[in-house]
């Protein structure tokens, strides 16, 4: 599903990723572990194409998405990828239904009836209306997993899910990302520091100072 062949990345001087090498297969619960620094973020943002390695090569589905176009890999996010981040990154003018209503937009589809469901699907039945700032933290992370979910993508980001939560909801917000990926069986590429949020994958790697161990 994810090869990652001799990857390299640097931010002017600092070189972040040193030859990283990783399979991942369909439908794993994989957590990639590390200190702030580690490289684990970059490495998450280069399978969702949000930047490039210098050097290397990202097979998915045994395409080479770090050969494709600008607009190859605006299509590859909008159809294939599903983000979840540590600060929500909800748009904060538009409300609950209309933040996790815009990947379908974004796709040309036009299905409120879905959107609905998935408002169900993460338990914020009457919360459609709210916006991001008249939520909790939570569910404002609720209302990012369904917007990450609703376009069926195979693969989900999620780049520190719960930090930004207290340990308690840390653990509501892992349950039901375990619980809607397993019912759906998508790939999932978890980044955290924190032990007992790694533990909820399947398979486990560490990074450190950009290498994997």
């Amino acid at each position: 599903m994810v090869r990652l062949e001799k990857i390299e990345k640097s931010y002017g001087n600092t070189r972040v990723l040193k030859g990283i090498n990783l399979e991942i297969e369909k439908g794993d619960f994989i957590s990639i572990m590390g200190s702030s620094g580690s490289g684990k973020s970059t490495l998450l943002n280069l399978i969702g194409a949000m930047d490039r390695p210098e050097r290397g090569n990202i097979f998915i589905d045994g395409e080479e998405i770090s050969s494709y176009t600008d607009e190859q890999l605006t299509i590859y996010r909008r159809g294939k990828v599903g983000f979840i981040f540590q600060f929500f990154n909800l748009l904060p003018n538009i409300t609950a239904f209309e933040n996790i209503q815009m990947p379908l937009l974004l796709n040309g589809i036009e299905d409120e009836a879905k959107v609905f469901e998935y408002i169900k699907r993460v338990g914020l039945n009457g919360k459609e209306d709210a916006y991001p700032y008249q939520l909790s933290g939570g569910e404002q992370q609720r209302v990012a997993i369904a917007r990450a979910l609703i376009h069926d993508p195979e693969i989900i980001l999620a780049d520190e899910p719960t930090g930004s939560l207290d340990s308690e909801n840390g653990r509501v917000i892992m349950d039901l990302i375990k619980e809607l990926t397993d019912k759906t069986g998508k790939t999932v590429i978890l980044v955290t520091h924190e032990g007992y949020i790694a533990e909820y994958a399947q398979k486990r790697v560490r990074i450190k100072d950009g290498v994997i161990l």
